[in-house]
């Protein structure tokens, strides 16, 4: 269950789909649906997709329901797929990925659940 403390409204220069976690876009005020553990993670779409040109809020703090990519355990970090979906943070040794934040549950694929936002980097 989600619980967040800070949504801010942007703009999606293209479409996003719903529960997916967000990276800045090229400009100031857009964002965009993450392509990779090295974005610059910073939150998570609220609840309804997005065409391209729209307005979209996208929880920046707090707890946020997400859409998982993979088999994830509760209390891993997470990072994004190619997709924007939550999948669990494992670099090689010595290479850096962004974390968005922590499983609050346990999940596989196409299960939506609760993030704990914490973002940061993580090296393996």
């Amino acid at each position: 269950m989600a619980n967040p403390t800070l949504i801010k409204n942007y703009t999606s220069p293209a479409a996003a789909a719903a529960y997916r976690i967000a990276k800045p876009g090229a400009n100031d005020g857009e964002v965009a649906q993450a392509a990779a553990a090295t974005d610059a993670l910073m939150g998570v779409y609220e609840s309804l997709p997005v065409a391209a040109g729209e307005r979209c809020d996208i929880v920046k703090s707090g707890i946020a329901d997400v859409e998982f990519g993979g088999v994830v355990t509760r209390g891993q970090p997470i990072t994004s797929d190619a997709v924007g979906r939550a999948v669990a943070a494992a670099p090689a040794a010595g290479s850096n990925v962004r974390i968005i934040g922590f499983a609050e549950v346990s999940a596989v694929l196409g299960d939506i659940g609760p993030l704990l936002i914490a973002p940061g980097l993580m090296q393996g």
